[in-house]
Parts: C-alpha cells; sequence; structure tokens
C-alpha cells in the first residue's frame, strides 16, 4: 500500500527521508518545516477499517480494540505496523494517538473564520514542538505552501468581522482573543494556490508555531469531505 508523495515543484520546506531515525534527529532548520518518510506498507488497512465498524465523527482506537479484531493474514499484517508505528513513536516519549474518521462534526460553521482541523490550519505550542502524522487509509492530509498562504486574520474584510464579534478596538487585547479563539492559526490560500498530498503510508513530520521555532510552522488540513469517500485511518501525534 503506497500514495507517493510528489514535493512540489521548486518548494524547499520539505524534506524527504529514508528512515524513522533520520525523521527524528533531523533538525527543522533553514527553512525546512516538514519531513516525509515515504513509505510502502504492506497490509489491508482497509480490511482493519471495515472491521473496526465504528460511527460518525471521529472514533480513537486503542490496542486492546485492535488485537480483539479477527484478521486475514494481509489484515494482521496491517495491524502490526499500526502498532509498530505507535511502538516507534512511544519509544521517543511521543504520546500517539490513532484514529478512525468517518466525517467530520463541525460546530463553527458560519463563524467569520471557522477553526476545523479542515480549515488550513498550523499547530501550535508553548514549547518546542513537532507534530507527527501518517494516513493510513482513506484520503490522506493535505499541505499548503507556506509562499501560497495567507494569515485570515490579516485579510481585511475577515479581521473587521472579527473585530465586529470581539466588539472591541484593534489593539493588544484584541491580539490575545484572536489567539485564545485559535484564529490567528488558520489561513486561506491564495488564488492559484495548489495544495500537496501528504500521500498514504508516509510518516510526517511537520513543524508547529511556538516561541523561537528557526521556521515557519507547517500549513495543513484534513482532507475535505466528499461524498462517497472511504473512511480515514490516522496516526497523530
Amino acid at each position: 500500500m503506497a500514495s507517493p508523495f510528489i514535493p512540489p515543484p521548486g518548494y524547499n520546506r520539505i524534506k524527504v527521508v529514508s528512515s524513522f531515525e533520520e525523521l527524528i534527529s533531523t533538525p527543522l532548520v533553514d527553512g525546512v518545516n516538514a519531513l516525509c518518510w515515504q513509505r510502502t506498507l504492506a497490509g489491508d488497512f482497509g480490511e482493519v477499517v471495515a472491521q473496526l465498524g465504528v460511527g460518525k465523527g471521529i472514533t480513537t482506537i486503542d490496542e486492546e480494540r485492535l488485537w480483539a479484531l479477527t484478521l486475514s493474514a494481509e489484515g494482521n499484517i496491517a495491524r502490526e505496523v499500526l502498532l509498530q508505528d505507535q511502538d516507534l513513536l512511544r519509544s521517543r516519549e511521543l504520546a500517539p494517538v490513532l484514529d478512525c474518521i468517518n466525517g467530520y462534526l463541525h460546530e463553527d460553521e458560519g463563524a467569520p473564520v471557522p477553526t476545523h482541523v479542515q480549515s488550513f490550519h498550523v499547530d501550535s505550542a508553548t514549547v518546542a514542538a513537532d507534530t507527527y502524522l501518517c494516513t493510513y487509509h482513506g484520503p490522506s492530509s493535505e499541505g499548503l505552501r507556506n509562499d501560497e498562504a495567507l494569515r485570515k486574520v490579516e485579510i481585511p474584510q475577515t479581521r473587521a468581522e472579527l473585530l465586529n464579534l470581539y466588539g472591541g478596538a484593534d489593539d493588544d487585547d484584541f491580539v490575545e482573543y484572536l489567539n485564545d479563539h485559535y484564529y490567528d492559526l488558520h489561513y486561506a490560500s491564495v488564488p492559484q494556490a495548489q495544495p500537496f498530498d501528504f500521500g498514504l503510508g508516509n510518516l510526517w513530520r511537520i513543524a508547529c508555531e511556538y516561541p523561537g521555532s528557526p521556521v515557519p510552522p507547517c500549513v495543513h488540513r484534513a482532507p475535505l469531505t466528499m461524498p462517497g469517500q472511504p473512511t480515514r485511518l490516522l496516526l497523530i501525534s
């Protein structure tokens, strides 16, 4: 199972690596804000998803539930991959979560800046941190070049709508309000932007926004929901 990652032409912020050790140890510096361990994975992840039989929304899958599945030889190979990837991340004191995603439930549609994961956004932290993610089944995550991304709170019309919602002046307190509500983490794509696909099976490490970060954060989103799409199986840490 594979869905190759094709780097955007002329875009040097992404580096492809060939091992987990390289993924973990390569510093995000000199403008590089995303690392992709490109992999071809064996196993039937679709069988795992079918056996899980989750309902609408996002369901977190623990190891006990994975082990309880009755799988074919190919399904068992997929299960082993899922468990091994989590073990690799835990060995580096990370906290991976495996989610089975059967659609997203949005509560902020119609807001000046929707803050759900299907909006282009960056992850943030108060200390140095990165995000790891891998899509095993279903549509994969998407990235947006930093030079094709515009912070939504900097768009005059959107900022005016947010100011009206805030009910105050465009001052430091308003900036704090934007941060408290995560509005400042979301981006719009410029006209003619070309988002790129993270691909299936590839384990990514992407830069977060945190004080003192040497590189800009990686702009990304969960894929848009289309009728008939298969359920996603996503590992994130």
